[in-house]
């Protein structure tokens, strides 16, 4: 007997107290590069490696200069440098990042020995990871700057094409509109599956282990509150963690508080995270420097 289709209500966070929408001028993407947004990470990489070829892609990969394990803080400056490229960057800026990451996915493919066969050119792998940057960035706008309307959502939605397009994914790959991307979502979400090799590996990642034991007691337990916040109901089960009503509670009471505050942020403070990532990156390029 085949398991019953998901729903939103399965694989997106519900939020029922939101903030007041800022103005109704035309949205894009980038108008989610807030660092606040950045609360979210951790909780978007358990949804890419809630797909076993992903997962396990991450897990196995021999390429220890970008493991979030042994290299935290140059990972996750990969990451966030290939954001504010995608989404802030030129063609120019792309181009040269798309060499450098293809440089590293070169060496990320299964062995005999891998329990699932992957390979990091996938078009249809990347298009999950994609995915799952558009979802976290969408839940994280919506937080702090207010519910999109429908033609703000799909403006929004069609900006979000360059998070796979600057790498292997085609841009007839992502659904042409927004509903169409539910059903997709809805649909790659049924494939969201652990083994004791990712939890374990995701559960090290939410508990810090990869950074000194002096610094956990003060970051552990906001980090696990948000990242399970930010996992909708699919990826909690997958990875064994529960929610409350009370803790969600607790979290749309923080983030209506963080909204208030973003409101009255310059952009420059905002966004100026992504703004040095993407000047460190045409540094690097001018200099003949790795990227990554």
């Amino acid at each position: 007997m085949s398991a019953p289709a998901l729903s939103t209500s399965d694989t997106r966070i519900t939020i029922t107290r939101r903030t007041a929408r800022w103005d109704d001028r035309e949205v894009t993407v980038a108008d989610a590069m807030d660092f606040w947004s950045f609360a979210a990470g951790a909780a978007n990489v358990v949804m890419q490696l809630a797909l076993p070829g992903v997962g396990h892609g991450v897990a196995e990969s021999v390429v220890e200069s970008g493991s979030l394990m042994h290299h935290p803080w140059k990972r996750a400056r990969t990451t966030f440098s290939y954001l504010a490229v995608a989404i802030l960057g030129t063609q120019e800026d792309k181009s040269a990042y798309r060499e450098a990451v293809n440089g590293a996915h070169r060496q990320v493919r299964s062995t005999p020995g891998s329990p699932v066969q992957y390979n990091a050119f996938d078009r249809d792998l990347q298009m999950w990871v994609a995915a799952c940057l558009f979802v976290g960035l969408e839940d994280t706008y919506q937080l702090l700057r207010g519910q999109l309307t429908p033609q703000a959502a799909e403006d929004f939605y069609r900006s979000a094409f360059p998070l796979g397009t600057t790498l292997q994914v085609t841009e007839d790959q992502w659904p042409p509109t927004r509903a169409g991307f539910d059903d997709y979502w809805n649909s790659a979400c049924a494939r969201v599956s652990m083994d004791d090799t990712v939890r374990d590996y995701l559960t090290d990642l939410i508990n810090l282990r990869m950074i000194t034991p002096l610094l956990r007691p003060g970051y552990v337990p906001l980090l696990k509150f948000l990242t399970t916040g930010f996992l909708a109901p699919v990826f909690r089960d997958a990875l064994g963690v529960t929610w409350t009503a009370r803790r969600q509670k607790w979290f749309e009471r923080l983030f209506l508080f963080v909204a208030l505050v973003n409101r009255f942020l310059p952009k420059f403070i905002r966004q100026g995270g992504s703004q040095l990532l993407l000047t460190d990156i045409r540094i690097r390029v001018r200099r003949g420097k790795r990227l990554i």
